[in-house]
């Protein structure tokens, strides 16, 4: 390794740097760069200190500004001194690229009504939404056409929400009457009676999808509770228009932190290990898989990957315009305050790896923000 980086030196001085992951923690001692350096050879190097057996890509930054030239470039631009240490974050990017959106693959007819919901299956091979027609109907989104068109039961009411058990096993949807419905999607038949015992509309559903049982009832919200989600630690995140986040754990329903700080109604929530949580085991393979335990085993080294060594992240949105990047497991206290949004923040989201947050507002803006520190990167 040595060798490799003095061959890299031999063309200019060199600079004294410092590689860390986006936590912040070293990768390995300070290395001596060539300022000819650039982020192809840091690819290199950090791969080689990883002892990745597939080659990964990687992006660079250096004061949260992405490294897209050589570095003695970089340091004449920015006139960044060389007597000191210069600490570069490394982030591992998608193996994988995103080709743009520019057209629409497909627009597929069926529902009557307008569609209030839609969710992915965590294999991506199906998608189910949810209309004011009453129905949930189920799509084959490799030839894009209808599968099944799910009723039963009396179904008379919009179907305001859509939720896959993360094994891809079942399907539930919530209606305006405060019900639940279990489905199978091989069939699009019911499985079981309805779930019934809200008084209201059930906006959002999480939950055990194999069973149809009640396991605990939480109270403490004293306003309406318009998101819930489960996290990876056996906690249990909601939301409420009394402009709190509480943190429950899931044997006994327990209240275990609340964490304030918002000023009006929090619309949104987002984790950081949501991608993993809602895909279980199916990645972009396409494996397949011959046991439940099987699945289990790999959903949780995917998990276990994806989180590392650092707590589990959340971030809030909220009608007062801002934004908070907490970590519950750690402090009660958020991590960072972000602000920028001229208008209500009414969606907030991680990227599938967690390094980034993306967030909307009535302002008519999308923005990027650094996924860890919570720092601004772009405004859409």
């Amino acid at each position: 390794m040595k060798m490799e980086i003095e061959e890299l030196g031999e063309k200019g001085k060199n600079v004294m740097c410092q590689l860390k992951d986006p936590e912040g923690n070293d990768l390995g001692h300070p290395l001596y760069l060539p300022q000819d350096a650039a982020p192809k050879e840091l690819q290199q190097i950090v791969n080689k200190l990883l002892n990745n057996e597939e080659k990964l890509p990687y992006a660079f930054y250096i004061s949260d500004q992405e490294l897209v030239v050589q570095l003695g470039a970089y340091l004449q631009k920015n006139k960044v001194s060389v007597e000191k240490e210069l600490p570069i974050v490394y982030q591992p990017q998608a193996v994988f690229r995103i080709h743009p959106i520019n057209r629409c693959s497909s627009t597929i007819a069926g529902h009557t009504e307008a569609v209030l919901s839609v969710a992915f299956s965590p294999d991506g091979q199906q998608l189910a939404s949810g209309s004011g027609d009453t129905t949930v109907r189920l799509w084959d989104l490799n030839t894009q056409t209808p599968m099944y068109t799910c009723t039963g039961y009396g179904y008379k009411n919009w179907v305001l929400c859509i939720a896959w058990s993360p094994d891809d096993k079942h399907l539930v949807s919530g209606s305006k009457a405060g019900e639940l419905q279990c489905w199978d999607p091989q069939t699009g038949k019911p499985s079981g009676n309805p779930l019934i015992g809200h008084k209201k509309w059930i906006l959002e559903y999480l939950g055990n999808q194999s069973t149809s049982e009640l396991h605990v009832v939480g109270f403490g919200h004293t306003l309406a509770v318009t998101c819930v989600k489960r996290g990876g630690d056996g906690v249990i995140y909601t939301r409420s228009q009394d402009c709190t986040i509480k943190v429950w754990e899931t044997s006994q329903g327990k209240l275990i932190r609340e964490l304030k700080g918002h000023g009006h109604w929090v619309n949104s929530l987002a984790l950081s290990t949501e991608y993993v949580l809602r895909t279980g085991a199916f990645d972009h393979t396409g494996k397949q898989f011959t046991s439940p335990e099987e699945m289990k085993e790999v959903a949780l080294e995917r998990y276990n990957k994806m989180k590392g060594y650092a707590p589990e992240r959340l971030v809030s949105g909220s009608d007062d315009f801002t934004m908070f990047l907490w970590e519950p497991a750690v402090s009660k206290h958020p991590k960072t305050r972000m602000t920028g949004h001229q208008q209500l923040v009414n969606h907030v989201y991680f990227s599938p790896d967690g390094q980034w947050v993306a967030s909307a507002s009535f302002d008519k803006s999308v923005k990027l923000w650094n996924g860890t520190t919570g720092k601004f990167v772009a405004a859409f």
